[in-house]
């Protein structure tokens, strides 16, 4: 089925003759007309949701082929589970908990696979540079860089979530499932867990 098929015309004629824009479709429409086969509207889908998409899925991609391929795993399950989307909340809100469950994944994977970085290495790298501030700026962006990647992937998706994009606690508890109880004692936890990692190396 086409995308002209699937959708009212773009313009209909006013009674006095003129032409005038018909309403652009909304997310429900686009979905109704991809679950009936039109590629076209999820294509459609695809490119007004995925600033935000790219935007949330930039804060665990350390790259952009990382980020690229992130992005597109987000939008090849959702794809895969339109039928599931039962319309009792906005589009985007099911939309953003799959993108919140495909980056906890991806985190989940990258502990497993990635070799760890060298915090040696890194601070060789900061006293190169010859600016001070530079130097004390770079080397804090830095060790916090390296204290997340030492947490466990559940809590750097929570000290993500909650602190780096503020969200509310009951975004939070919406996005991964957990109650908002739940969200605050995990991360409460995870940034006792954060503060004793760069304690710990400090004290090295």
């Amino acid at each position: 089925m086409t995308a002209a098929l699937a959708f009212p015309v773009l313009f209909a004629a006013k009674s006095d003759g003129a032409v005038r824009e018909a309403a652009e479709p909304t997310d429900d429409d686009l979905v109704a007309a991809a679950r009936r086969g039109d590629h076209d509207a999820f294509a459609s889908l695809v490119r007004r949701h995925k600033p935000r998409v790219f935007g949330t899925a930039a804060r665990f991609a350390r790259d952009d082929h990382q980020l690229d391929d992130l992005a597109q795993d987000v939008f090849v399950r959702a794809f895969q589970k339109l039928a599931q989307f039962r319309h009792d909340a906005p589009f985007a809100h099911w939309l953003a908990r799959i993108t919140i469950t495909a980056c906890y994944d991806f985190l989940r994977k990258e502990r497993r696979i990635r070799d760890r970085v060298a915090l040696d290495s890194i601070e060789y790298e900061l006293r190169d540079s010859s600016v001070e501030g530079a130097i004390a700026a770079g080397r804090a962006r830095e060790l916090l860089a390296w204290g997340m990647r030492q947490l466990t992937s559940e809590e750097q998706l929570i000290l993500t979530l909650c602190e780096l994009e503020e969200r509310p606690m009951k975004e939070v508890a919406a996005l991964t499932g957990w109650s908002e109880s739940n969200v605050k004692v995990r991360a409460f936890r995870a940034r006792h867990s954060l503060r004793k990692i760069l304690e710990d190396h400090h004290d090295s």
